[in-house]
Order: structure tokens, then C-alpha cells, then sequence
């Protein structure tokens, strides 16, 4: 097995926290350095776009009057990281000028933030867009952990994980680095995992099935459930690890959710969400954990909604006025379904 090395140097993580966020590395607000560059001395790369530009999207840019953002630039080859399409518009304009944003990095971290890029704006990518940029990825940054590269390729951690077992090549590594730039070592605590799972769903499994199962000892399956019982982890020491699968991608949830809600009344969304997200009920059992996804990726406030209907497009509103309210409607008859369930089973509790 290789190995990531926990004093791999800090400044290498750092790069790669800020490829992945678009961030200068330890800056809360990128310090942007704009300069004019002529168009003729840039060169295309490090698209993600499996189909390349699309000629519709150039000729909206292009009749736009406002001012664009600067496309971000390789400053060591002048190839484009990011704003082709921008690029191609301004051509088309017969600008003989654009503003530019240089990136100073590798190529393989310039395709990272490439992806990044194309992920939080402008034209979305596709789907197979996506999945093969994180097979891409996941080879050039294999030390890069599931969610820290489905965040920038716009996928789930589960997804990157299937992609990632699928993509041949791939060093197995003993630690994976977070989205903050952070190492971290794999979880070893599989089979307690897999001892949990079973547990949470056949309640009524007997030790000695649930550890032949799992491949643990029936002592080890006796311990899991006690821990279970106890609202624990099933396994010691594991609130400072981070594993793979499901489990422990809602553990670094859980660590972020409780970080972002610390001093907050119980009473508060924010919280009650941190609680689910530490329920052994919900995190070991599949249904439970597809909640918690749910759940996690609808966590989002008024504040962060407030810009959001600005940027879209309006050729685009009533698509998603339509699917805002069929997913509030959703959403709205889950809750009365619950809570009619929980009227049933309240007064025999």
C-alpha cells in the first residue's frame, strides 16, 4: 500500500485547498490580480467540456453588454483554465484585449480548478462532463479524499467512490486529504462498520450472524451493539478519523455541522440537523443514510438564498419556479406523512 505522508508539507496542501476552492491558500476572499492581456496570446486547455464550447452560449456572451469576469489563465503556458467561452466571445467582439486572472500551478491542479470553475458558474457541465473529470481527477490527485472531489466536480462522495473503485490504476493509499487541505487516514474500522450496518437493520440478528457477516468476532459484534445502544460510534477513537464509504463521509458532515452550529439552542434547524447527523439509527442503516443526504444537501438558510434567483438566467425561471414548488410539495407531504405516523405511534410509546 502507498502511503500519504502526514508530513507531507504544508504548502503542497495548501495548493491543493486552494485549487479546490479558487482560494488563496489561508485568505478567507481571493486577492485578485486583473490584467489585460491580448487575446491572440492565449491558447485553449483544460477544458472539461467533453463536447467543447457551445457556439449558443458564445453568441449570448457575445450580444452581452455588461462586463465579464476574467477568465483565469495558466501563467506558464497561457492556456485557459477557465472562460473559453468568454474567450471565444470577445473573439468574436474583435476585442483585442481581455482581463486576465493568472494561475500559478501544475497542470493537474490547473484542471482541478478548471472543474471547480465550471462547477459553481456559468455554463453548467453534463453529467458525463462531470464523472469524467473526477475519473481524471482521481487519478492525477489520488491522495484527494471522495468528497473533496466530488465537491468540485459537482458529484456525490458516493458517486466519486464508485468512480474511483471503477478507474484502473489508482494507487491505494493509507490517508486522503481533505477539502481543507488536511490529511487524514483511512478508516480501518470496516468491519465494525459493516457489524453496525447489520445491527441497525436486523435488530433481531444474533451476535454470532451479525459477526459471521461482518468478518468480526462475535466479542467485537457484542461491543459494536453495546456502543450502538449507547448513541456511540461502534468503534474507539473513531470522532478523529476519516473513513471511506457513506459513514464516514456524513462523519466529516457531522464534525462541519457541529462546528457551524457550536453555541446555538437546540431548538435551531442548524442543530437538529447535527443531531441526526450523530444518530448511530440513521448513519449505519442504508435508508437511514440516504435521510441524512437528503437532509444535508437541503440544509440551506434564507441568507444563502438570497442572491440565488438573481443569477438565474430567464429563459431558465419558470423551469425552476416549476421544480422549486414540486419539490416543496414533496417535501411538504413527507412531513405530513411523518407526522401522521408519529401521532399513531406516540400514545403507545
Amino acid at each position: 500500500m502507498n502511503e500519504v505522508k502526514l508530513g507531507e508539507p504544508q504548502s503542497r496542501r495548501s495548493e491543493l485547498a486552494a485549487a479546490l476552492t479558487g482560494m488563496a491558500a489561508n485568505d478567507q476572499v481571493p486577492q485578485r490580480n486583473v490584467v489585460a492581456v491580448r487575446v491572440s496570446s492565449l491558447r485553449p486547455g483544460y477544458s472539461p467540456r467533453l463536447q467543447g464550447e457551445e457556439k449558443a452560449h458564445i453568441a449570448w456572451l457575445a450580444e452581452t453588454e455588461s462586463p465579464l469576469p476574467p477568465i483565469l489563465v495558466e501563467r506558464r503556458t497561457m492556456r485557459v483554465i477557465d472562460g473559453m467561452h468568454r474567450l471565444r466571445a470577445a473573439t468574436l467582439k474583435g476585442q483585442e484585449t481581455i482581463n486576465v486572472e493568472f494561475f500559478d500551478g501544475s497542470p493537474a491542479d490547473a484542471f482541478l480548478r478548471a472543474v471547480a470553475a465550471n462547477v459553481t458558474h456559468g455554463l453548467p457541465l453534463s453529467q458525463a462532463d462531470r464523472r469524467a473529470a473526477a475519473a481524471r481527477i482521481i487519478t492525477s490527485h489520488p491522495q484527494l479524499s471522495d468528497r473533496a472531489i466530488g465537491e468540485s466536480a459537482g458529484l456525490s462522495a458516493r458517486t466519486v467512490a464508485s468512480i474511483r473503485r471503477s478507474t484502473g490504476g489508482v494507487p491505494q493509499l493509507n490517508a486522503r486529504v481533505g477539502r481543507d487541505g488536511k490529511v487524514r487516514p483511512l478508516d480501518r474500522m470496516a468491519g465494525r462498520r459493516r457489524a453496525a450496518e447489520l445491527l441497525a437493520g436486523y435488530p433481531r440478528a444474533s451476535l454470532r450472524e451479525v459477526a459471521k457477516a461482518a468478518g468480526v468476532s462475535p466479542a467485537t459484534a457484542g461491543d459494536v451493539r453495546r456502543r450502538l445502544a449507547r448513541g456511540e460510534e461502534p468503534g474507539p477513537g473513531q470522532p478523529g478519523t476519516a473513513g471511506t464509504g457513506d459513514a464516514a463521509e456524513l462523519d466529516e458532515a457531522g464534525r462541519a455541522s457541529a462546528g457551524r452550529t457550536a453555541g446555538v439552542a437546540p431548538s435551531t434547524p442548524a442543530s437538529a440537523l447535527q443531531k441526526l447527523l450523530r444518530d448511530p439509527s440513521l448513519r449505519y442503516s442504508e435508508q437511514g443514510r440516504r435521510l441524512l443526504h437528503l437532509l444535508l444537501h437541503n440544509a440551506t438558510g434564507p441568507a444563502e438564498w438570497s442572491g440565488v434567483a438573481a443569477v438565474v438566467p430567464p429563459h431558465c425561471a419558470v423551469t425552476v419556479v416549476l421544480l422549486a414548488r414540486e419539490y416543496a410539495r414533496t417535501w411538504q407531504s413527507f412531513a405530513q406523512e411523518l407526522d401522521e405516523r408519529a401521532r399513531v405511534i406516540g400514545p403507545s410509546a
